[in-house]
């Protein structure tokens, strides 16, 4: 289910004859680029926050790392509280997954000035939740129009793709910030409004550019034109037939596999925040640690994405968790920061859009969004209670401490996820 198609010079030909030129398979969808397009925009965007707001929050209001790891946590939580009902309200109606998109950039994109009016603990966590709620309706509504818009054998580039140009932005998003904050006067300020009217362009260019309706499954294209006709309208999915895609064995073991090791996966702001208390890295240059990360994943994306396509996507799903434990173990010894950024920009490579081709492929084109969602939820809810955790454990034992239980952790859940593999994947 998981490896490229393997039919044999018969299929090919009957296949290309219905297909507009012989390189049609290995395009990418229009529909992707454009949705890419959108993601490097937003990016640009809300990295320019992210760069800057451990700092901010760490240095400029004191925040402790128990304190940090909470708000780290409402930063996540709250995406994983509603990646469900996006994905629900996406498939319903005939695929509204245009409109839910649309309206949680949209979200996201208000909540950028609010950082400039408030200043106390509370308040920053409602704008970060809120925030963070648009993220969540928008991921899988976004990811399902990707899977829709691209052939089964072809998903785990499609997705390389995205990410890749999602990844672009988040490479420009610290290094605007690093400038902003080396030119403005009054820096924070200046990078919220600046991301805000970034966020703007990307809401407008995926209201301007990404088609809406319903969209006709990719797999579905190559069919000939008289099965082509038009079927009757089906039954809006209900909440409850979504949660059923449990049932399904794959979905299970991919939904349990992705919030066991979410639990082990220590957040990003906390690596950023790791490396420079271990290396003494001076405040103005705190933005730029994202970049390290950014490279790689954006290096690597495509070519993990291919990869996982011809050997099986849950053995690069995998893979990239060990490449997590390297950075993990590099971080304990004091090794080298940019070989800690390569393999955390390698686990994402490896991870976030390879999970989600591996779903698609698990998951019925009817409840698509829902189903990614489903397989979210778990994923970013134990990254949750992960920053949770960690910060804690930072503030009462250390840093050495908490990442090495960390690691720990990590290497007993990639063990569980190994006995717990799809059995479809080769």
């Amino acid at each position: 289910m998981y490896v490229a198609d393997s039919r044999g010079a018969a299929g090919d030909e009957a296949r290309d004859a219905t297909r507009p030129g012989p390189r049609a398979a290995a395009a990418v969808a229009p529909t992707v680029l454009v949705l890419g397009t959108v993601s490097l925009i937003t990016d640009v965007s809300s990295e320019m926050v992210t760069a800057v707001l451990p700092l901010y929050l760490v240095a400029g209001l004191g925040l402790s790392p128990l304190g940090f790891g909470l708000l780290d946590g409402v930063y996540n939580g709250f995406s994983a509280l509603v990646r469900l009902v996006g994905g629900h309200l996406a498939d319903r109606g005939g695929g509204r997954h245009k409109a839910v998109a649309a309206f949680g950039y949209g979200l996201s994109a208000v909540c950028k000035p609010a950082l400039l009016l408030v200043h106390s603990l509370p308040l920053i966590g409602a704008v970060l939740a809120v925030d963070r709620t648009g993220k969540g309706l928008r991921t899988a509504p976004r990811d399902a129009l990707i899977s829709l818009s691209s052939t089964p054998e072809t998903r785990g580039r499609a997705f390389g793709v995205h990410r890749a140009m999602d990844t672009a932005g988040a490479l420009l998003g610290p290094l605007i910030a690093f400038l902003i904050l080396r030119q403005a006067a009054e820096g924070y300020d200046a990078v919220f409004t600046v991301s805000f009217c970034v966020a703007a362009v990307g809401v407008l260019v995926l209201l301007l550019f990404v088609p809406g309706g319903r969209i006709r499954p990719a797999a579905d294209l190559a069919a000939p034109a008289d099965a082509a006709a038009p079927a009757a309208p089906a039954a809006s999915p209900s909440l409850r037939a979504s949660v059923a895609l449990l049932r399904r064995p794959d979905v299970r073991r991919l939904t349990i596999c992705a919030t066991l090791l979410g639990l082990s996966t220590v957040s990003d702001s906390f690596v950023y925040l790791l490396l420079q208390h271990r290396l003494g890295v001076p405040d103005r240059w705190f933005a730029l640690l994202p970049l390290g990360t950014a490279a790689a994943f954006l290096l690597l994306a495509i070519p993990l994405g291919r990869l996982a396509d011809r050997l099986g996507r849950w053995r690069m799903f995998l893979a990239g968790h060990v490449a997590l434990l390297g950075a993990y173990a590099l971080l304990l010894t004091h090794g080298p920061a940019y070989l800690v950024l390569l393999l955390h920009g390698a686990f994402y490579a490896a991870t976030d859009g390879v999970l989600m081709a591996a779903a698609s492929t698990a998951v019925p084109a009817e409840l698509r969004g829902a189903g990614l969602a489903l397989i979210q939820t778990g994923q970013a809810a134990a990254r949750f209670a992960a920053s949770l955790a960690f910060g804690a454990a930072w503030t009462a034992w250390g840093d050495r401490t908490a990442l090495t239980s960390a690691a720990l952790a990590l290497a007993a859940c990639a063990a569980c996820a190994v006995w717990l593999r799809p059995a479809s994947d080769s």
